[in-house]
């Protein structure tokens, strides 16, 4: 590995090239954040970029149905960067100004901070090579679809993001850590994240004679237990494994057993490893814990995305960049999350790094992730721009981008 120092791996500073194209891209991201649009119905917001892309002297190409890739200055691609367009179905409360016009939908968590902030970079650079070659090519991926699973990036892989690129970086928007501040950390920072429903049948009757029937509520309960638990003995505790409900049906009546009963939820895990293996046992898992009440068992295992898993290099490289950028008390430790990102798809075949955008105001109000009150500050747009632009410029003076 590389060890970066302000000394030894000195850039130009991003901030006075953001300076000319701030307002610009202020301007694009309230109205993104204004017409929110749903994973793979992103058509306006494509077409903004697009045109935005297009005015910067910049040839951009269209994704199949949504998302933009571009790619700027000459010669071999030293890094990708990613950024997701996408909505969420959430009524907006925020009551800004520029608040969602489409009901039921809004940007809640916070992909039009993330698409203004590549249009940012890529304006940025576009200046540079303008001015002066940037000696290598850096590569933009809007992706659509981030908020499904599992999710637009295996469309933007399809359709050639990857080629030719040797790592790639992202970034999150992130409520707990204060604007101006960015969030790191090497390995797992995201959880790989599955979804599962379990369906089950039986002999149903009257609640006052179990025994005649095959009791498919108890059946439920002990599932709903016995899952969690028994995953957690066969799979290294080290991992995170985590099976958790969110819906249980069953019955209509409180003195009937029910024929029938469904029950679904998610299935988390930090390792990638741990995570096929728990997918592998489920199954067995499932069945064994309601054999002894006679019930019949469907189970749908629909595998969402694996652990976003940061390299250490790339990780390091965005480090560097944000003390040389916002000063050496600008990086934290970003904690794990259980959350699932579709950004690991891309990890899956070349190093990179996701890290976290700070947009806490210090001593304001606490926000959550896809709420319909949640406010980014604004002042975060800046940071996002000049940290991962910076360490976009850091890739193209490495030996491998010549």
């Amino acid at each position: 590995m590389r060890n970066y120092s302000l000394e030894t791996d000195a850039t130009e500073l991003v901030g006075p090239w953001l300076e000319p194209v701030l307002a610009e891209v202020l301007e694009f991201r309230r109205d993104l954040h204004a017409h929110p649009e749903l994973s793979f119905q992103e058509f306006r917001t494509t077409e903004k970029i697009f045109e935005h892309l297009v005015s910067a002297g910049l040839a951009p190409r269209r994704l199949d149905g949504t998302g933009v890739i571009v790619d700027i200055g000459e010669g071999p691609i030293a890094t990708a960067l990613r950024g997701d367009i996408d909505a969420l179905p959430i009524v907006e409360e925020t009551g800004l100004p520029f608040a969602s016009r489409n009901h039921g939908v809004t940007h809640g968590c916070g992909h039009d901070f993330h698409t203004a902030t590549m249009l940012g970079i890529a304006l940025v650079l576009a200046r540079m090579h303008e001015h002066s070659p940037l000696g290598g090519r850096v590569r933009i991926v809007f992706q659509p679809a981030e908020e499904t699973m599992p999710g637009g990036a295996l469309s933007c892989i399809d359709q050639g993001a990857l080629d030719g690129v040797p790592r790639i970086m992202a970034l999150h928007c992130d409520p707990r850590i204060e604007v101006g501040k960015i969030g790191t950390r090497i390995g797992p920072i995201t959880s790989a994240s599955d979804t599962i429903k379990i369906e089950l049948t039986g002999r149903g009757g009257h609640t006052s004679r179990p025994h005649l029937t095959e009791d498919l509520v108890f059946a439920i309960a002990q599932i709903a237990i016995s899952v969690p638990a028994v995953l957690s003995r066969r799979v290294d505790v080290r991992s995170g494994v985590s099976v958790v409900w969110g819906q249980i049906h069953a019955g209509s009546a409180p003195n009937a057993i029910p024929v029938h009963g469904v029950m679904s939820g998610t299935m988390r895990c930090l390792d990638r490893e741990a995570w096929h293996a728990a997918g592998e046992l489920l199954d067995e898992v499932v069945q064994q814990s309601a054999a002894p009440f006679g019930v019949d068992v469907h189970l749908e295992h629909t595998r969402g995305v694996p652990p976003v898993v940061n390299s250490e290099h790339e990780t390091a490289l965005i480090e560097a960049s944000a003390r040389a950028e916002l000063g050496d008390d600008s990086v934290v430790l970003a904690p794990q999350s259980m959350g699932g990102e579709d950004f690991a798809w891309f990890l899956q075949g070349i190093p990179g790094s996701l890290m976290r955008l700070g947009t806490h105001v210090p001593g304001g109000e606490e926000y959550d992730l896809h709420r319909g009150d949640y406010i980014v500050d604004e002042r975060a747009l800046s940071v996002g721009i000049r940290v991962l632009c910076a360490a976009a410029l850091r890739t193209l003076r490495e030996p491998t981008a010549a």
